[in-house]
């Protein structure tokens, strides 16, 4: 669950992708194509269809980032923070159009009527109320982090997430065990694949991973020999048992994916389908929907359908949907005819 909070309202995405808000609503930050406030959480009916993953919040305004990138706004607009070209309040969801790259992380904070969004490229846009002044539209900015437009831009400058000041000499056990992943210093195990070695500590491989808490039982080698999986597939599984996250592409997280159902690893099959939905488009989508289909990915399977039925024109006409199994043209077909893709 993810939970905002405007200055008088709140909002929350539960685990269906459905946005949940209550509050004060008079300038229809809550989206629900009123201004009436709402004593209790009611769920935005014009989301319906549409999953949501992150929430957040303006002043008065209210941004969603959706499992498909896409960006909407709606609320209180003096300022242009919702991103629409004008300074219309809006009481629903209405798309906000960054660019053609994926969005991957929206910013807002209940002090300011500012906004900002993050690219899949790495591009960080901004609009809204910046240092009194109103962008209507989202504006490329030079910046790396959505952090720095808040900092920057922002009366008075804020922080929009919660940041945690450590002294720089304490490490927590999760930072010491990430700096000690690959580390030939300490470890007393190397797996070799493709004639590279990982560095890995046999008693924290046993405590993490099943697979290992068997296979490396009774062995005494300190050598490991892998041909199944690429080096760049294996390096980001080790390195997972170590820091629970994964760093690898939406494109290389398929091999991984095909890792954790062989080594079933739950966790990391669901962190694989997060980051593999990141790099979907018209183009691989099919690929990647056969992909879940063979790894009996579930979750990655709906989302790719979902985006292949909004997708449909384009995606039919890609080499990967004229090459598609037949198995899986037809139970794509039957699925398609059953939510209405071919009605007229």
């Amino acid at each position: 669950m993810n939970i905002a909070c405007g200055q008088m309202c709140s909002m929350a995405v539960v685990d269906t992708g459905e946005v949940y808000v209550w509050g004060y609503n008079g300038n229809g930050q809550l989206g629900l194509g009123s201004s009436g406030n709402q004593p209790t959480p009611c769920r935005v009916a014009a989301l319906q269809g549409i999953r949501v993953q992150r929430v957040a919040c303006g002043y008065a305004h209210t941004l969603v980032l959706t499992d498909e990138g896409q960006v909407y706004a709606w609320g209180a607009n003096s300022y242009g923070q919702l991103g629409t070209g004008n300074k219309s309040n809006q009481s629903y969801p209405t798309p906000v159009v960054v660019e053609k790259d994926r969005i991957i992380e929206i910013a807002a904070c209940h002090s300011a009527h500012t906004s900002a969004a993050k690219t899949q490229g790495g591009h960080v846009y901004m609009w809204g109320q910046c240092r009194g002044q109103s962008v209507i539209l989202p504006h490329l900015t030079h910046f790396s982090c959505t952090d720095d437009v808040f900092a920057c831009f922002a009366t008075p400058a804020v922080t929009w997430r919660l940041l945690s000041v450590e002294p720089d000499d304490h490490l927590t056990v999760a930072e010491s065990l990430k700096r000690e992943f690959d580390n030939p210093d300490t470890a007393d195990l190397k797996f070799l694949v493709d004639g590279k070695y990982i560095y890995a500590h046999k008693v924290l491989l046993k405590i993490r991973c099943e697979h290992f808490r068997s296979s490396l039982e009774d062995n005494e080698d300190d050598i490991v020999e892998m041909s199944e999986f690429s080096y760049p597939v294996y390096r980001a599984f080790l390195e997972y048992l170590y820091t629970d996250s994964i760093s690898l592409s939406p494109e290389e997280a398929v091999g991984l994916l095909d890792l954790a159902t062989f080594y079933r690893e739950n966790r990391l099959k669901k962190l694989c389908q997060q980051t593999i939905k990141q790099g979907i488009c018209e183009e691989n989508a099919i690929a990647l929907l056969s992909a879940a289909v063979k790894y009996d990915a579930q979750d990655l399977e709906d989302f790719c359908f979902r985006f292949c039925i909004n997708h449909l024109t384009v995606v039919t006409q890609t080499s990967g949907f004229a090459e598609m199994d037949h198995d899986l043209l037809k139970n794509f077909i039957s699925k398609a005819s059953r939510v209405g893709a071919f009605k007229n």
